[in-house]
């Protein structure tokens, strides 16, 4: 198939983009530096033209107040594009349980993304994942400083982000699920105690106070983030990926 992967030269896309390259389909990466915009609409009518299939991973870049009027544009756009291309199936990435924290403005904004999604014309699929692995660092980074790392006691099931890209790409090159498919890594964490692991893997010594009121995810109570139903589990354990990325 040819499958059009807008987002395609990112983390998630890349790998999108090679594991279907790799299982015998055409997926052609885009983004601005290919010159598609997906908020001004140039180049997408090009990049969808023949297209079988079209994986949209691109982001918002704030995860602000701005993000809902990134993913209303970018998605209405996409769509629009995606049926006069009379392209077959659209597939999104979006957040497990990510319509139970209207407290934070970047998820309500990717509830709106799949809206969108769901009340458009073209059969569809969202592959839900649970944070990546990789943004785990980033995550300590928002309150820390030099002796101290701040964080609430919210449950997470870290995922790697290579589980992530072969699940979307499966998806992709499969027939159009008309719902959500749930993916998550192996094992739980509270965030604070996820932090110390990483922290001491990472020969980090500073210590981790544990604030319930610290950092995005203090919006976020108990274990709302992980998955409820019957989710696919993924295979790579956070130990294994820390060993390899510490």
């Amino acid at each position: 198939m040819h499958i059009a992967v807008i987002g395609g030269t990112g983390l998630i896309g890349s790998q999108v983009v090679r594991d279907l390259d790799a299982a015998g389909h055409r997926a052609v990466p885009h983004s601005q530096s290919t010159g598609v915009d997906v908020i001004t609409g140039k180049g997408l009518d090009a990049a969808l033209t023949g297209a079988d299939v079209v994986v949209n991973l691109t982001n918002s870049p704030t995860f602000d107040d701005a993000s809902p009027g990134f993913f209303r544009t970018s998605m209405n756009n996409l769509v629009d594009a995606a049926r006069k291309a009379d392209v077959g199936h659209f597939v999104v990435l979006s957040i497990v349980e990510v319509d139970q924290v209207p407290e934070l403005d970047y998820y309500r904004a990717k509830t709106l993304q799949e809206d969108i999604l769901k009340a458009g014309p073209v059969p569809y699929s969202i592959v839900r994942a649970t944070q990546f692995m990789e943004f785990i660092p980033a995550v300590l980074s928002w309150t820390a400083d030099d002796d101290t790392v701040r964080l609430p006691r919210t449950r997470l099931q870290p995922v790697a982000a290579a589980d992530v890209a072969a699940t979307v790409a499966e998806v992709a090159a499969g027939t159009p699920l008309r719902g959500t498919l749930e993916l998550a890594g192996p094992d739980a964490y509270p965030l604070d105690e996820l932090g110390l692991i990483t922290l001491r893997a990472m020969g980090d010594n500073r210590s981790v106070t544990t604030d319930d009121n610290a950092g995005m995810f203090a919006a976020v109570h108990g274990d709302v983030l992980t998955p409820k139903g019957s989710a696919r589990i993924a295979p790579t354990r956070y130990a294994d990926w820390l060993a390899r990325h510490a």
